[in-house]
């Protein structure tokens, strides 16, 4: 797909934007006064596949926290997300943070904003302007009587201007709101009316199924319209889980390198004589607890010989149900006939050595 060009920001050892890859962001979710807990969290994060690792910095001890993550060598992106107070902005950015996410709305005058502009110009860090339904500027939510996709947009670029006018360019724009099409919509306009690079994600999108759903629909939309160029999938969750499900939706648009198996299942029917659904649990456990699952294989999990090698041909390997037993397949040719409780070692085996040999 054609992705829009936008500007090329530098977040620490990371580019956003300039047609660079889709980056991953998540944020940490411990109290970050305590610094152990934090580390550890930030550690998981980057460990799972997050590319930038956000903390929120309500106080100077937690300016703190950002600094001895930078002293220990985190190996990620810092960014240090901001609320009501611009000092801690500016000392965040002296602190060794890779990005400042403020929210204009909320860091008070423009004055203030221009004292964090010119700190993050000095630090050389780039500012996210984070906009949301629920901090929009009295002026603007009166003209336009609700927070509309297009009262979201105007506040970031309003924010934006001042920005610009200190001559600060490094900048990430987030409009984020709670409805999938509010969110989809103001990042349409957005990319119709600047080159700065985008932050994709629908906020307090919840828990479960629903939010992944939310969120697939609203980044997945943008993302195959070649619209975004960093994404965080919110969730109430523990935020690796944030993580995967980023993955999931770049892997699924092909917008990664590094994809990770690429798992292929029919849904079953009145055809299948094996239990495919435990299998197919079975399988995918084992495959993330061994570490398979970061290998660049597809494979398939087929109910029947009517969904085995045929509709599955285009996988590495697989295996499709018969009645008490599964056949075993490569590419499309059949190895041999399998006992059914034997098919999920024996898949695992040969995914083995296929990779042993590569």
């Amino acid at each position: 797909m054609e992705r829009r060009m936008t500007r090329a920001v530098r977040v620490g050892n990371i580019t956003v934007g300039g047609g660079s890859a889709v980056t991953v962001q998540s944020m940490t979710s411990t109290d970050t006064h305590d610094f152990d807990a934090t580390y550890a969290e930030a550690m998981r994060l980057a460990e799972a596949g997050c590319d930038i690792v956000r903390l929120t910095v309500p106080d100077m001890e937690a300016v703190r926290t950002v600094e001895r993550l930078r002293a220990l060598g985190f190996p990620r992106p810092i960014v240090a997300d901001i609320h009501f107070n611009h000092e801690l902005a500016i000392a965040s950015a002296y602190a060794g943070a890779d990005k400042i996410r403020i929210n204009p709305g909320n860091i008070g005058s423009a004055e203030k904003t221009a004292l964090v502009t010119r700190a993050c110009l000095d630090c050389r860090v780039p500012i996210r302007i984070g906009v949301n339904s629920g901090s929009l500027e009295r002026e603007i939510l009166a003209r336009h009587g609700a927070p509309t996709a297009a009262a979201l947009a105007e506040s970031a670029l309003y924010h934006a201007g001042l920005l610009e006018e200190q001559g600060f360019r490094d900048i990430i724009l987030s409009v984020k709101a709670s409805d999938t099409r509010t969110m989809i919509e103001a990042n349409r306009i957005l990319a119709g009316k600047t080159e700065y690079p985008l932050h994709l994600g629908v906020t307090e999108a919840g828990g479960g199924s629903s939010a992944l759903v939310k969120s697939a629909v609203g980044i997945g939309t943008l993302l195959a319209e070649g619209i975004g160029d960093t994404v965080r999938v919110s969730l109430t969750d523990d935020p690796v889980k944030e993580v995967g499900a980023a993955r999931e939706i770049l892997k699924a648009l092909g917008l990664t390198d590094n994809p990770g198996m690429d798992i292929i299942s029919c849904p079953t029917c009145g055809r299948t004589k094996i239990d495919l659904i435990s299998l197919s649990r079975e399988f995918t456990a084992r495959a993330e607890r061994e570490g398979l699952d970061r290998l660049n294989i597809k494979v398939a999990l087929m109910g029947c010989a009517v969904n085995g090698p045929g509709e599955a041909r285009e996988a590495d390997i697989g295996i499709a149900g018969g009645d008490g037993e599964g056949l075993l397949f490569k590419r499309g040719e059949i190895i041999r006939k399998i006992p059914e409780d034997k098919l999920i070692d024996t898949l695992i085996e040969q995914i083995r050595e296929m990779t042993d040999k590569k």
